[in-house]
């Protein structure tokens, strides 16, 4: 697989600008000055990319799932879901196509490991456990899929808003030890449980969505950060617990370059920088 610290051009929907002018211009800034170079993908409906983007598997290689999630069902979600085999047409991009249902905010990679909610069980009824790991191990071509549970409440069942890789041995992980909730408390360890029956060890980084007025929105999730080759953006919202995921982030990750961008205007909507990106590895 190729990995998010493996990639090095990035798109973004052609849309983003229009509906998130503020935002935009604030990432666009932040973009150049990283000398990160993107492109925009054509005739975009909605602004989150990874989603509805095929999955690249090698340099010459992606895989399109199919992208018609079960909370997009209404006639307005719809309308939403854009025409991906026409924008990958017209960025000279041929996926392969597979008959699985499949977010991209569910896929979350490292060069030989998958984590994805175990969502996808649900979303591919047509499909026994066994049959569906079999053929998703095929498509990403790596030596194991860790399933992890599904965050409470979370609409989407996307894996990116929850752990992402920090080496192939180790995850990062929401601190959520600080939720006293107990649907919450039973969640981390169910996701602290799944991680350790796959070997992998876990760094928890800050977490606070807990004073956004809406369960949907995305603001203190820091997790959802861009990683591409060289450099990570991340996502600031005004919270207190900014300086500290900088701060955490620097010392972790000492041979990357740390940026940031205040992502409130997109996390009001239910997303944050993985969610709107589509980064890629190019010769």
């Amino acid at each position: 697989m190729i990995s998010d610290k493996d990639t090095n051009l990035l798109y973004l929907a052609d849309c983003l600008p229009k509906k998130y002018p503020k935002f935009y211009k604030q990432f666009e800034k932040v973009l150049t000055e990283c000398s990160i170079e993107f492109r925009f993908l054509p005739n975009t409906k909605d602004v989150w990319a990874v989603d509805y983007m095929p999955v690249q598997i090698n340099r010459n290689n992606f895989t399109q799932f199919v992208y018609n999630p079960k909370y997009l069902k209404s006639k307005a979600g719809q309308k939403s879901i854009s025409d991906v085999e026409s924008i990958c047409k017209k960025i000279n991009i041929l996926p392969d196509k597979s008959k699985i249902f499949v977010d991209g905010g569910n896929v979350v990679k490292t060069t030989d490991k998958v984590i994805m909610c175990d969502r996808v069980f649900t979303e591919n009824p047509n499909l026994s456990e066994r049959e569906l790991i079999k053929k998703l191990e095929e498509i990403f071509q790596v030596s194991r899929i860790v399933f992890i549970p599904t965050y409470p409440k979370d609409f989407t069942g996307h894996a990116d808003g929850i752990v992402r890789f920090f080496d192939d041995t180790t995850v990062l992980i929401n601190q959520y030890s600080r939720d006293a909730k107990k649907e919450n408390i039973e969640f981390q360890r169910r996701l602290c449980l799944s991680l350790h029956n796959a070997g992998l060890d876990y760094i928890e980084i800050p977490y606070n969505p807990y004073n956004n007025k809406k369960y949907d929105q995305a603001n203190g999730v820091y997790i959802n950060f861009l990683q591409m080759e060289d450099i990570i953006i991340l996502p600031t919202f005004g919270f207190k617990e900014d300086n500290k995921t900088i701060k955490k982030f620097k010392e972790l990750f000492r041979n990357q370059k740390i940026a940031t961008v205040d992502s409130n205007d997109i996390a009001n909507d239910g997303g944050v920088l993985n969610c709107i990106t589509w980064n890629i590895q190019v010769n």
